[in-house]
């Protein structure tokens, strides 16, 4: 699954709805959460009909971010997503696996009624006891990604948002994804200032680096730079095939490790670079 960029756009704002899907997003998440107002909230959820099939009609997964800051809200929130044809849940403030089964039992004879396949969850981790949950979490029914909450987990800490104070539980919880072998999103550096190119493709390259595999926006000129940036270069596919091929060569001289130009390969090289075929957008 190739999932690079996904635009937050506040689902109670029919101008950035109808809009959403010209923006080459690979995933539109509809924000039911903290982009709307409390006065808007029902009429947001309510609207999830037409603005789920309007988000998603350029081919880009629709997702929708849910309230889960009481149980009824939570539940009518994945109820109205789920009849309107979204394909997963953003969940905010996931502390422990529970809210994850109980959204799983909720939502099955709601998909069985509807003939429609199961959603998928994509937990974010926003206080201390998410954060030390992160590998039970990440292993929890039907979730496919997970990610932190930067400026929630930092105010649960009584800490400053900076890159220092979070690098650390980012990568606690980027570890948790891998292991369970989901999805990573975020970015080690952000940068509010989101015209600021350079410093968004720099933190874009790191991430990359450390094997995050996209990240979240609220505006859409940055979908094009987490696309790119996120995605191998040609000189990297270039050089990936080159070195499997030269590694299949070794194998049918029954060679283990080799020289490929002028640098050690052994099995990780060869596994790396096969990966880095298998994600790349065809």
């Amino acid at each position: 699954m190739t999932m690079r960029s996904l635009l937050y756009v506040p689902g109670s704002s029919p101008r950035f709805l109808e809009k959403a899907h010209e923006r080459g997003a690979d995933a539109v998440i509809i924000d039911l959460e903290d982009a709307v107002a409390a006065n808007e909230k029902d009429a947001a959820r309510a609207a999830l009909a037409r603005s789920v099939p309007m988000v998603g009609r350029a081919g880009a997964t629709v997702i929708v971010r849910i309230n889960t800051h009481d149980e009824p809200t939570m539940l009518a929130d994945a109820s109205a997503a789920c009849q309107a044809g979204a394909q997963a849940l953003y969940i905010p403030k996931v502390s422990s696996p529970d809210i994850l089964h109980r959204l799983d039992a909720h939502l099955r004879p709601l998909e069985d009624a509807g003939n429609r396949p199961p959603m998928r969850f994509a937990p974010l981790i926003e206080d201390t006891e998410g954060l030390l949950n992160a590998t039970p979490i990440a292993a929890g029914p039907r979730v496919f990604a997970i990610s932190v909450g930067g400026e929630d987990l930092a105010t649960a800490m009584g800490a400053q948002p900076t890159p220092e104070v979070l690098r650390l539980p980012k990568l606690m919880v980027h570890y948790a994804a891998k292991a369970a072998g989901i999805l990573s999103f975020g970015l080690l550096r952000s940068t509010a200032d989101y015209a600021d190119r350079q410093a968004l493709a720099a933190a874009v390259a790191e991430a990359k680096d450390f094997g995050f595999d996209g990240a979240t926006c609220i505006h859409p000129s940055v979908v094009p730079l987490l696309n790119g940036g996120f995605s191998p270069s040609p000189e990297e596919l270039d050089r990936a095939r080159r070195l499997i091929d030269a590694a299949d060569q070794a194998d049918q001289a029954g060679i283990g490790a080799f020289t490929f130009e002028g640098k050690f390969v052994d099995r990780p090289i060869v596994t790396r670079a096969r990966a880095l075929l298998a994600r790349s957008p065809r």
